[in-house]
């Protein structure tokens, strides 16, 4: 992730100054979703989302992404032949379903082709674009790692947790100003207390480790809505500083 974050570090701060999310955010979406762009799936797109549209499991879903695929090639964005991703129909480095890359791929470029197969450029930017259009805020973290002492380990993890959204969602507690939380008696992961802010903070369990999580955490499962990839995302992020 550093050497990348390195040699693509012109074009990522443009896109970081044009769509206000980090370049290590990108970077690390990019890396948990296509393993740098040395991978984005080898199976035919088409055939894969007729397949995926008979199964009546999820039928309708799959249906509508096949509509979406047809679309991207009858607009000329990328030939038939090199239409290809993953089992689920997912494209590109981004690896974004069709109807996704319908409303967030950018060419960034400016060659007439939102290519998220090829362009770094338009992989960067599409990925940016997804997360600025799901509420990620400029200048604001994700959220940061906390412990509970003993004493507050219970009464914290009394508090409702969510009753709305994807499993990951709902076991978030309802979000409360960071204030609270520091009144509460929730330290940092160095022993020292939590700064004097109104952001509003959902608290997760993740194994034997403790989140406090921000607005632009939501983001992040906008993408992908399981705490192991929003989590892994964050982290390494934070590992590129």
């Amino acid at each position: 992730a550093r050497q990348m974050h390195t040699k693509h570090r012109a074009v990522l701060d443009r896109v970081e100054k044009e769509y206000g999310v980090p370049s290590r955010i990108v970077v690390s979406i990019w890396g948990l979703e296509s393993n740098f762009g040395r991978f984005s799936g080898v199976r035919p797109t088409i055939p894969a989302l007729v397949t995926l549209a008979y199964d009546p499991r999820r039928g309708t879903m799959f249906r509508n992404e096949l509509f979406s695929a047809l679309e991207i090639v009858n607009r000329g964005d990328i030939e038939l032949e090199r239409l290809k991703g993953s089992w689920a129909g997912a494209l590109g480095q981004p690896q974004f379903m069709p109807s996704s890359y319908l409303e967030y791929a950018q060419d960034f470029d400016d060659d007439g082709r939102k290519d998220i197969w090829a362009s770094h450029a338009d992989v960067f930017a599409s990925i940016a674009f997804f997360l600025q259009k799901h509420g990620w805020k400029t200048g604001e973290a994700w959220g940061r790692e906390v412990r509970l002492p003993g004493i507050v380990q219970k009464a914290v993890l009394a508090i409702p947790r969510r009753e709305a959204g994807c499993r990951a969602r709902r076991v978030m507690t309802d979000p409360r100003p960071l204030t609270e939380w520091r009144k509460m008696g929730l330290e940092t992961t160095s022993g020292g207390r939590l700064p004097t802010s109104k952001m509003p903070a959902s608290l997760v369990e993740a194994g034997k480790r403790t989140f406090l999580l921000y607005d632009n955490y939501e983001a992040l499962l906008g993408y992908n809505c399981a705490h192991s990839y929003a989590l892994s995302v964050g982290l390494l992020a934070d590992r590129l500083r």
